[in-house]
């Protein structure tokens, strides 16, 4: 067994560098040239570091196309969704004008006092009101060619026109003109 204070380097232990050892260099084994083992190591360095710059512009830029195609999926989802509720409220809208001629037929009768319309136009008015359907009330109001058109006139005071009767309801269907008024224009 040998003793480990009287290792052959010359050397006390593993920690201590034997007193002959007065640089790094002398550790070199011989012949080997540490200007070029150094200027190696700083251009394989510069490398590592462009290869790490490469790959975190590479990093950012796939980034921001994966947040592009989220926002643009997103604004396609949006647009989707609106464009589905615009054909819903256009078809429904579809549906209540094919129902204005019976509750023109039914509000005739009511003018008339026809027994027991009022009941069933009532009723089919607030559901349709639920839905989205709103009766225009002119009666009195500026004349807009927007929400009525007039189909007689009668002078007035010089003024601007007045909506003097209503001759036929007008409807919007949620914020939309479905049907124009029929209107007695004075002025």
């Amino acid at each position: 067994m040998t003793d480990p204070s009287h290792d052959q380097t010359g050397a006390g232990s593993p920690d201590q560098v034997p007193d002959d050892i007065s640089s790094l260099d002398d550790l070199a084994p011989a012949g080997a040239d540490t200007t070029a083992d150094a200027a190696a190591v700083a251009e394989a360095e510069a490398v590592f570091e462009h290869d790490v710059e490469t790959l975190l512009a590479e990093r950012d830029q796939f980034k921001d196309i994966a947040l592009r195609l989220q926002a643009d999926f997103e604004n396609y989802r949006k647009r989707v969704a609106t464009q589905q509720a615009d054909e819903i409220d256009r078809a429904t809208g579809k549906i209540a004008d094919s129902l204005l001629p019976v509750l023109d037929a039914c509000e005739a009768a009511f003018t008339h006092r026809v027994e027991g319309v009022e009941s069933i136009w009532s009723a089919l008015i607030g559901a349709l009101q639920k839905q989205g359907l709103q009766a225009l009330d002119l009666a009195g109001q500026v004349f807009d060619p927007a929400f009525a058109e007039a189909v007689m006139h009668e002078p007035g005071d010089g003024g601007e026109p007045v909506v003097a009767e209503v001759l036929r309801t007008g409807y919007t269907w949620k914020g939309k003109v479905l049907r124009p008024a029929m209107v007695k224009v004075r002025g």
